[in-house]
């Protein structure tokens, strides 16, 4: 309902919201920002946060496009590689989290300052990208082209919201990383292996932002490692919880994050059709965090009473029935 009301006042304050051009633009991006923002939600699940997220994707956009571009590796191998060394990655986090039992947030805060330290000692700080008149016509169909009209990276996101959906909410392991968000002390003692589950929950967060990489690097054909991917992880951040997904973990659902990315553009779609400076765009997210952190805790508030309120409000007959019956 708000995607609507926030849609139509757009639209009236601005007609071209509604152009074909407009409209295919935001869904190529709704496509490409919502790939890493269901990565963030996988960890958020856990009570956990992935900082490292918009470095991570300039890390490895700068690889693959090195591999493809000067190394002569054929995309698919790159694009394999990449997916691979962003699963080595998440295990990473996963395991000094688990194992060396460090904080999230200090784990992927090193891991921000050290990937985009790294991307930018890569490429010696230069910006890289496909040289002019380069090509893959392959490669740039399947990641950048469109079908019918419908731009690549939003079917790829629908895809993997689907996938995404029956992971966290119709299988077991879905349920696991729901426990451990919720109180994984307890978890552990039914018998749920607490750290594998945190492992792998890392695991697929990086691995998505790995994908997302590879389709940032086609869209923007250039890569400042300085600049590419500042705050995605903010935004990643503020989609999941616009959704729904708690910070304390144990609360969420995907179709809530694939809701709170299309508000969120269609946000920062207003801010561009007015003629408001970009810059902009970061207050909107820090607005839309500080709102969904706030709400979140007054409906965590709200329950807490309730179920004070219950638990004090036990009927008459309940406890006649529960206390000891005298020795006659």
């Amino acid at each position: 309902m708000l995607i609507l009301v926030v849609g139509s006042v757009v639209a009236l304050i601005n007609p071209r919201f509604l152009s074909p051009i407009n409209i295919a633009n935001t869904l190529n991006l709704i496509g490409l920002f919502g790939l890493f923002s269901i990565a963030e939600a996988f960890v958020i699940v856990t009570a956990g946060i992935d900082l490292s997220v918009g470095s991570l994707i300039a890390l490895l956009g700068v690889i693959f496009v090195d591999m493809v571009v000067n190394l002569g590796v054929p995309w698919p191998v790159a694009l394999m590689i990449t997916l691979c060394i962003g699963i080595v990655f998440g295990w990473l986090h996963g395991f000094l989290i688990t194992k060396m039992k460090l904080q999230p947030f200090v784990v992927t805060l090193c891991g921000l300052l050290i990937y985009r330290g790294v991307a930018r000692f890569y490429t010696k700080d230069a910006t890289a990208g496909f040289t002019f008149g380069m090509s893959f016509p392959d490669l740039e169909w399947l990641v950048s082209g469109r079908t019918f009209g419908i731009p690549h990276s939003i079917i790829a996101f629908a895809i993997v919201a689907a996938i995404a959906w029956v992971v966290l909410h119709r299988s077991v392991f879905g349920r696991h990383l729901f426990a451990v968000g919720k109180n994984e002390e307890a978890a552990r003692y039914s018998g749920i292996n607490t750290g594998l589950v945190i492992t792998l929950a890392y695991i697929i967060c990086a691995g998505l932002t790995a994908f997302a990489a590879i389709f940032f690097a086609m869209y923007t054909r250039s890569i400042s490692p300085a600049s590419h991917g500042n705050f995605y992880e903010l935004y990643g951040i503020a989609a999941a919880v616009l959704g729904g997904f708690s910070l304390r973990g144990g609360e969420g659902s995907i179709v809530g994050v694939v809701l709170g990315v299309i508000l969120l553009q269609i946000l920062q779609n207003l801010v561009n059709l007015l003629g408001i400076p970009s810059s902009l765009n970061f207050a909107v997210m820090g607005t839309v965090i500080l709102v969904g952190v706030l709400a979140d805790q007054q409906f965590a508030q709200y329950r807490e009473r309730r179920r004070a309120s219950k638990s004090m409000h036990v009927r008459p007959e309940e406890t006649s029935r529960s206390a000891p019956q005298s020795a006659e």
